[in-house]
């Protein structure tokens, strides 16, 4: 088991630049099962959630060919079966767009139940209500998801909740359903953005992605042959936004796409810490003192859920009491524990954390309790007094890609170990 060792204390400088979007890669990647031909993709980020379904993909019969570090080329053509049954699976949450793209291509699918980070409940009901509102029978059964369909008839899909993973799935299945499928109260993140362009450039009709309106005219076939860049990562953006604030640093972030860091930019500024806004990236500057505030999480344009974790650590250095409410998940403050062992006053009620700043941070062996949390223990390690020693990091290479060496480019000390 690798662990991370930070010596904290060290103050953040200098430049770094973003990787592709991992909530877009886990869709895309997927997406690709329901082309004709090769999709080139680039700007894909090399973290263990996308090998894993790199993986997946393999074993389903795609071929693959890595251009270099960021390119991939994939051609789905030869895939013949629609059971997904790797081990890895288990481990993946983004495993369920599998569900939508081989139903969409195949009218079938049986895939494991995803996993992922546990932060609560995560129920597919909306995914499902999706698959049969377009004609489809689903079942679970032994931890398996069975999905069938005689033929795809688009329909109307008003969701409950707003959800990304239930938006991707019924767009993943309803590009190659009969009519058209609309999407009522469907998410509206960067990534939904991004997947329907990048089915759209294989010949999907699909308008609205971006609103909460999202209309889908089915096509027959979507063609291979093109070339797709992925959008950069936001929450990769606003961890390393975060870092350099914790840190009192100087740090410009490149690659990113401002107008998704909107929320954590106004935050920030609320805190009295100095942000520069260009047109492909954003210069955070920290401050001695930071100020306190009320963040409330909420499906975009608000305050992403996964920069919860992360500025909880920076508002341990807030003057005065901070309450987060989280206002997407029911259990997310899990790693608040691994924080007050490095000497953190949190009080959890609920959805709601009460932060006391500003307190002094020390060193301490802790775990990341799933991906974000991993991120939240590394900025509280860069801040603290001391040796902060994290286990479980597996988490961390889930989503961010060579996080410690970019890190260690910005001046912190930061080792990798066995």
């Amino acid at each position: 088991m690798e662990k991370l060792v930070i010596c904290g204390q060290k103050r953040l400088e200098g430049e770094v630049c973003v990787s592709g979007a991992k909530n877009a890669a886990v869709a895309i990647l997927p997406a690709t099962i329901l082309s004709d031909g090769k999709c080139t993709i680039e700007n894909v980020p090399d973290i263990l959630d996308v090998a894993i379904l790199k993986e997946i993909l393999k074993e389903l019969g795609a071929s693959i060919n890595q251009i270099n570090d960021s390119s991939i080329q994939i051609d789905t053509s030869n895939i013949n079966s629609y059971v997904a049954n790797n081990s890895q699976i288990g481990k993946l949450r983004a495993s369920y767009y599998l569900m939508g793209a081989l139903l969409g291509r195949f009218k079938k699918a049986i895939v494991p139940f995803p996993g992922g980070c546990d932060f609560g409940v995560r129920p597919i009901d909306q995914h499902i209500k999706g698959f049969e509102a377009l004609g489809a029978k689903v079942e679970i059964e032994h931890g398996k998801v069975i999905i069938s369909a005689e033929k795809l008839v688009g329909a109307p899909v008003y969701l409950d909740v707003v959800s990304v993973g239930a938006t991707v799935n019924i767009m993943l299945a309803a590009v190659k359903a009969e009519g058209v499928t609309t999407i009522e109260n469907a998410a509206k993140e960067p990534h939904i953005v991004d997947l329907a362009n990048f089915l759209n450039a294989m010949g999907a009709d699909i308008k609205g992605a971006g609103t909460d309106v999202i209309k889908i005219r089915g096509k027959k076939h979507l063609k291979g042959g093109h070339t797709y860049t992925i959008i950069p990562d936001q929450i990769e953006a606003g961890t390393y936004m975060i870092a350099a604030a914790a840190t009192n640093g100087d740090v410009l972030v490149k690659n990113i796409i401002p107008k998704h860091m909107e929320s954590l930019t106004a935050k920030l500024q609320e805190m009295n810490v100095t942000v520069d806004v260009y047109d492909d990236s954003i210069r955070v500057r920290g401050s001695d003192k930071i100020q306190k505030v009320n963040i409330k999480t909420l499906p975009y344009p608000g305050f992403p859920t996964d920069l919860q974790p992360p500025v909880t650590s920076l508002l341990c250095r807030a003057e005065g009491t901070s309450i987060i409410t989280e206002g997407v998940w029911d259990n997310r403050f899990q790693y608040v524990d691994e924080l007050k062992r490095m000497g953190a006053k949190i009080k959890v009620e609920g959805r709601t954390a009460v932060i006391e700043g500003p307190v002094r941070l020390t060193g301490a062996p802790v775990r990341a309790m799933d991906l974000r949390a991993g991120a939240a223990m590394v900025i509280a390690g860069l801040m603290a007094h001391g040796e902060t020693v994290i286990s479980n990091i597996h988490y961390i290479d889930r989503g961010y890609e060579r996080l410690d060496e970019k890190l260690r480019s910005l001046g912190a000390d930061i080792q990798r170990i066995k």
